[in-house]
């Protein structure tokens, strides 16, 4: 038995490197440490692995999505465990699994949705969504490459609520039917719960949902202010009582299409 073990030295603020070689003095075994992204294939590497072997993923919730996506339609025929090491770790919160040991994500790599953006298609693990939550990533970025390491996204958001960012109005079409709302803020589209390293826009959506339903949510019509007021409730799941303010869709065939581009 050979393991794999696949991490990136970027996750948690660089702590997925240590724990990856952590975990890899407790395999028994011969074992391999490869560092994510300079893996030239992942295609050569399954091939290379035997059923007995495994593939160990470390890192966190963009480390996994970056895996499923240079993945694609291999067929490995060894496991594929995930050891979580993010900051995050939303995938984690959703399946209530540990930090501390690596579990199996087969059961939830199969048949993911995807989404077609400029033309390109992707998998996603968690979700995909654009509008105040597209705006701090952007925001984020400028600041990593500023050189600036301990990002507060939630401070991006509430100067974004407050000042820089501004709603649009939005057409969400859900299996063929169409819906119309103003001053949208934001309008994820979620195969789990969380995302944003804790946030619960769909309290009750189910990634194990037998035909496969997404749950878009869809924040608008209020101003700054009482936009600012509700918003933290959205990390207990909790912003679904502003039944004027939030709605939730469920469906298999997802469109969103803002008035005006937004990150």
């Amino acid at each position: 038995m050979k393991s794999y073990i696949l991490y990136n030295p970027l996750s948690g603020k660089g702590e997925s490197e240590k724990k990856a070689k952590a975990f890899a003095d407790t395999v028994k075994g011969e074992q391999e440490l490869i560092a994510l992204p300079g893996l030239p294939s992942l295609s050569a590497l399954f091939a290379e692995a035997g059923e007995e072997d495994a593939v160990i993923v470390c890192g966190g919730d963009g480390t996994l999505n970056r895996f499923i996506n240079d993945l694609q339609d291999t067929p490995p025929v060894c496991d594929i465990l995930y050891l979580a090491a993010g900051t995050g770790n939303d995938f984690l919160k959703d399946v209530e699994e540990s930090a501390e040991h690596p579990f199996s994500i087969r059961p939830y790599i199969k048949e993911l949705p995807s989404v077609e953006v400029n033309g390109k298609r992707y998998r996603f693990l968690n979700n995909v969504g654009f509008g105040i939550d597209g705006y701090c990533c952007e925001k984020g970025d400028i600041l990593k490459a500023r050189g600036k390491k301990d990002i507060n996204y939630t401070a991006i958001a509430i100067g974004g609520l407050l000042f820089h960012y501004k709603p649009t109005g939005a057409t969400i079409t859900v299996d063929g039917v169409s819906h119309r709302y103003e001053k949208v803020w934001l309008a994820p589209t979620m195969k789990g719960r969380y995302y944003g390293g804790g946030m619960m826009p769909t309290p009750a959506q189910d990634r194990k949902d037998p035909e496969g339903k997404l749950s878009v949510m869809v924040f608008y019509g209020g101003g700054k202010l009482r936009t600012l007021l509700a918003f933290p409730s959205i990390f207990k799941g909790e912003h679904i009582k502003q039944t004027k303010m939030v709605d939730i869709l469920v469906g298999q065939d997802i469109s969103v299409t803002f008035d005006e581009p937004r990150a």
